[in-house]
């Protein structure tokens, strides 16, 4: 009888320690089944192939007194997808008003005034939900017209990223988009612009914004 319940007490502690393996051993697979937070982390960031483009909020303000800059404006926001905002003079300028060759025009007499701040008539809205504003203007006497200060004064750009673009009958951005630097926030992020004809098309800005990496290359 002794013999008999020593047995009996073998066979159970047996299937007792089988149990207990067996319920390790699953729990172990299940483990290795699921992989850690940083794994998951890192196979999630793998899966997301959102565009650069896709997530910039993108605004194209633009100044325009003869229409040239508007069609560039126009097309770049097609090209960005962005919202268009047109920089609106509250004295709108004349033809006499931009005569290069008197020197007592308006538009001659403030680009040589530094301090000249030609007032805008409206506000963008919201522009605080915009990190990348692309700024289109004319060339005035080598320069950006003195209504972009006023519009770059006007808005608070810290840690948004600034793109000059400008028309031109012949001169080139050259020095315009460094004069304005100093007039927002230190943080703004500024890209170094270029000088587009009436006509660029749409493929050509497309190309130069993917090289600045506004947008990605298609």
């Amino acid at each position: 009888m002794v013999i008999k319940k020593r047995i009996s007490a073998l066979v159970v502690l047996t299937c007792l320690l089988l149990v207990a393996l067996t319920g390790c051993g699953s729990t172990t697979a299940t483990e290795k089944a699921q992989p850690s937070e940083g794994a998951q982390s890192e196979a999630s960031g793998k899966n997301q192939t959102q565009p650069q483009g896709e997530q910039r909020k993108i605004l194209v303000a633009y100044f325009s007194s003869t229409g040239h800059t508007q069609s560039l404006a126009k097309n770049t926001a097609e090209v960005l997808q962005a919202d268009l905002y047109e920089i609106v003079p509250q004295v709108p300028y004349t033809k006499n008003d931009l005569n290069y060759n008197d020197e007592s025009t308006r538009a001659t007499v403030e680009q040589k005034n530094a301090n000249a701040r030609p007032a805008i008539s409206g506000k963008a809205a919201n522009f605080e939900k915009y990190d990348t504003i692309v700024l289109a203007y004319p060339i005035w006497w080598g320069q950006a017209p003195r209504i972009i200060d006023t519009f770059v004064e006007s808005y608070d750009f810290s840690n948004k990223t600034i793109v000059p673009i400008c028309t031109s009958a012949s001169s080139e951005i050259g020095s315009s988009a460094d004069a304005l630097r100093p007039l927002c926030s230190s943080s703004a992020k500024w890209v170094a612009g270029k000088r587009f004809s009436e006509g660029t098309s749409k493929n050509e800005l497309s190309s130069w914004f993917a090289s600045i990496k506004i947008i990605d290359k298609k």
